[in-house]
């Protein structure tokens, strides 16, 4: 392998380099200052512990709610035994007034519980929101991006402290207070009672071990529906464009058919149980209202007593029969929660990285290796060079060849299956976060800007942006010429898909945001593919501010007007280092090299012409 004047053979010390005037916010002395980030270790157990408060806070208004829900029978057995009897007025009266009291109260306790719990979910989304979507941010590195779903089981879990099903739940713990009170008006009946409440646990159990499957596959269905209705919407123009609605619709009709049938399959399970647990609590008050006659008639109970002990037996099964009915909502909140918690429990934020010195730019690659998930295709294998602060180096290569991967795994958005990417001796994996970030400049290939205006997108959507620093970055990408033509200037907003910019104008301002804050290391994929000839010279000159910066520059393309304006060139080759050298050295090598006809794989790279081929805007 070519050497050349950037190559550092030697894990030595760095240089001495000039840093740049320009420093990062919050730099102070060369260190970074922390910045307040969401908290991904102590938001979930923060969050249980507030809901647990509230939760018991719930319980107890709940326990008050079902003593006052005796009033009723109480009301309807005194009237029937004692007040019908004695014909008194003044007794009926005196009853209604303190019956009339406890409903108020119970309506009044019933409405505190079910605000306490919508407060409660409110402050759940709030505080896990934040940690959520870092967590999925983070942990998209290495997925297809499903993490972000998490959002929605967020808002499952939401919608489940707020549904009747959960006061179910809260209700039942009292249920044996209304049994209690049926053995007290006869033990037959409380026998009934607590019979049919043993049966509806076993209807609920049966209920839960044959529906668990079946909704399982249905939210499996779901999520992959969801993650290609999201890929339809960032790829609308190419579906539009290439008559593409057909197929895309099928292919999410699939999805969504498959997690139809799974829930329909699994719906109808539960219904089937939860008419059967409706009908065992019919059927019980019947019961218990036949049996309760027949007592009766024996001068063991009164009538009033058989109408209380019905009332207080519908109010002991509902809980349980509710409980069935909801199944389907524990499931589906019991998995969202468990989501939440693997998402923020195994989340690499939760480390906290040492603050490192704000780092000059040294670049070192040992042995990368990059397999992708699910697949056995080697798209990198055992790539190793390192570069020195301030030097710039270009990746050429055929289609295919890996060198996007590369560039994405020099920034950390792609982490590789083995082997290392280094930033000033240290390990990408193994910086902070936010501070590698402010330290590293990204070009994609594929430009896209935030909704917003153009000052935003070039300060990285940082509120905390200064003026200077945002025009810093526009100068140094030599682009401020061309937003002051734009009839809003900076403040032009820019819509999700880019417009009204064009795909060239996209691009430079993406390359003005990769140079804010002074990165050290800048990584551009493809930067001139959407310019012409004045936005190639405008490149150019970019590139040689940035090298006099004190930026280690590495830039995919496939242009002769950029290789000159590098210091070194990397041939890739089926996802390995073919030739590496200083540029003088490559353009010779590849030059003799596509003469020869002697390589079996060629890659194309552009020979030397006496002007640049203009590109397409």
């Amino acid at each position: 392998m070519g050497t050349g004047p950037t190559i550092d053979q030697k894990a030595g010390s760095i240089p001495p380099l000039p840093r740049a005037n320009r420093k990062m916010d919050g730099d102070a002395g060369g260190f970074h200052k922390r910045v307040s980030e969401p908290d991904i270790r102590g938001a979930l157990s923060a969050s249980l512990r507030r809901l647990w408060a509230n939760i018991v806070g719930v319980l107890l208004f709940s326990g008050v709610t079902n003593l006052l829900v005796l009033a009723i029978p109480l009301y309807l057995f005194q009237i029937s035994d004692r007040v019908l009897t004695s014909r008194s007025v003044d007794t009926l009266v005196m009853l209604s007034v303190v019956i009339v009291g406890a409903v108020v109260l119970q309506v009044v306790f019933d409405a505190i519980r079910r605000g306490m719990l919508l407060r409660s979910s409110v402050d759940l989304s709030a505080r896990l929101g934040a940690p959520v979507l870092a967590a999925a941010a983070r942990a998209s590195l290495q997925s297809n991006g499903q993490e972000y779903q998490t959002l929605g089981d967020l808002q499952q879990v939401r919608s489940f402290l707020v549904s009747g099903t959960l006061l179910s739940f809260l209700d039942l713990p009292f249920a044996p207070l209304f049994i209690l009170a049926i053995f007290l008006v006869h033990p037959h009946l409380g026998m009934i009672v607590l019979t049919t409440a043993g049966l509806l646990l076993v209807i609920a159990l049966i209920n839960q071990r044959v529906t668990a499957a079946p909704f399982a596959e249905a939210n499996r269905h779901l999520s992959r529906a969801n993650l290609h209705l999201d890929s339809m919407s960032r790829n609308s123009q190419i579906i539009n464009a290439l008559a593409m609605i057909p197929e895309a619709v099928t292919i999410w009709g699939r999805e969504a058919a498959g997690s139809m049938s799974a829930q329909v399959k699994a719906q109808d399970r539960n219904i089937i149980f939860a008419a059967s647990s409706r009908a065992v609590r019919l059927l019980t008050q019947v019961g218990l209202l036949g049996w309760g006659a027949y007592l009766a008639l024996q001068g063991q109970i009164t009538g009033g007593m058989v109408i209380a002990a019905s009332i207080i037996a519908g109010r002991a099964l509902a809980p349980i029969e509710g409980a069935i009915e909801g199944w389907n909502s524990v499931l589906l909140s019991r998995a969202a929660y468990g989501r939440i918690s693997a998402l923020l429990k195994a989340s690499p934020l939760n480390q906290q990285r040492l603050q490192l010195p704000h780092p000059e730019g040294r670049l070192d690659v040992e042995r990368l290796l990059y397999v992708p998930n699910g697949t056995k295709r080697v798209v990198l294998n055992s790539i190793t060079f390192s570069l020195r602060p301030g030097f710039s180096l270009a990746i050429v290569g055929k289609s295919g060849a890996g060198k996007t991967t590369l560039g994405k795994m020099l920034v950390g958005s792609i982490l590789p299956t083995s082997g290392s990417v280094r930033l000033d001796l240290m390990d990408l994996r193994n910086w902070d976060q936010r501070q590698l970030g402010q330290c590293i400049g990204y070009l994609p290939q594929d430009v896209q800007l935030f909704p917003g205006t153009i000052k935003d997108n070039i300060a990285r959507m940082r509120p905390d942006a200064q003026d200077e620093e945002i025009y810093q970055a526009a100068v140094l990408a030599d682009v401020h010429d061309m937003i002051a033509q734009l009839p809003e200037g900076y403040e032009t907003r820019v819509a999700a898909d880019g417009s009204p910019l064009s795909g060239g104008q996209k691009q430079r301002i993406g390359l003005a945001r990769a140079f804010f804050g002074g990165p050290r290391l800048v990584v551009l994929d493809e930067p001139n593919s959407n310019l012409d000839t004045a936005g190639d010279q405008a490149l150019s000159r970019a590139m040689a501010l940035a090298k006099k910066d004190g930026m280690t520059v590495i830039v995919v393309t496939q242009k002769y007007s950029l290789l000159q304006d590098v210091d070194n060139i990397m041939l890739l080759a089926d996802g390995q280092i073919a030739a590496f050298g200083s540029r003088d050295q490559m353009l010779e090598r590849l030059a003799n090299r596509k003469q020869g006809g002697g390589n079996p794989n060629p890659v194309s790279v552009p020979q030397p012409q006496t002007s640049p081929a203009p590109a397409a805007e």
